[in-house]
């Protein structure tokens, strides 16, 4: 077992996706989610310095992220499968999936939420928060996820929100290497983040399907049907 998932991985997977949570946030993001749909295993993939891994440090850039995450999920890419990220996770997936690209050992789609292309960024009002209102940002988060913020995980969270936070502004990727792996960029028609007409520039980043799904910006912690039905979609 990795140190990437927090389960075992299913030996009789038909395909697996890859699901990374976005800033500041751990494997919880995803609780709401099933195991599986169509025997597509969602498979959420935890990052260093979050829950189970808090003594673990987080690369400085998505490069050296992506690097030490395909390390840890080789094993596992036996089967057809994805990768999901959302927002910030969006680049970390993309740099993931470059990278197996380039090992010959390509995913078969790269699914992509609520995130500007490489080329478009870093933006983002986080990247111009204080601490303080990235504390406040925080607590939203938690309460939106029906929980009542605890002042001491609050705190430990705002540290690594933080670190999330400046890798994302290191991120300068003027021209992407544009993937054979196909991607879908999929927005959401009420987010007020990033509005789903943001996103064309993940065309010039590969093969794109542009999708819009009802909800705000933190839609797909709901695992509305429609996205997970598109998902499973992994052969």
């Amino acid at each position: 077992m990795t140190a990437w998932l927090e389960r075992e991985p299913s030996p009789s997977a038909a395909g697996r996706v890859f699901c990374l949570p976005h800033a500041g946030c751990g494997t919880s993001v995803f609780g709401a989610w099933p195991p599986e749909r169509n025997s597509v295993e969602f498979l959420p993939v935890e990052l260093p310095g979050r829950l189970s891994r808090f003594d673990d440090p987080m690369p400085d850039t998505f490069q050296a992220l992506a690097d030490s995450m395909i390390a840890g999920l080789r094993p596992y890419l036996d089967v057809p499968f994805a990768l999901f990220g959302h927002c910030w996770s969006a680049y970390a997936a993309y740099e993931v999936a470059l990278r197996l690209e380039r090992a010959g050992r390509p995913a078969t789609r790269l699914f992509v939420s609520s995130q500007l292309a490489p080329q478009d960024g870093p933006v983002g009002r986080m990247l111009k928060m204080s601490d303080a209102e990235l504390r406040a940002e925080l607590e939203e988060s938690i309460r939106d996820q029906g929980n009542t913020p605890h002042p001491e995980l609050v705190a430990i969270y705002l540290k690594i929100l933080r670190v999330d936070v400046e890798v994302s502004r290191r991120y300068l990727v003027p021209d992407p290497v544009r993937l054979a792996t196909p991607i879908t960029a999929i927005g959401w028609s009420e987010d007020e983040e990033v509005g789903p007409e943001e996103m064309k520039g993940w065309a010039g980043c590969g093969e794109t399907t542009f999708l819009i799904f009802p909800g705000r910006h933190h839609r797909f912690q709901d695992a509305p049907a429609e996205l997970l039905e598109t998902l499973s979609r992994v052969e």
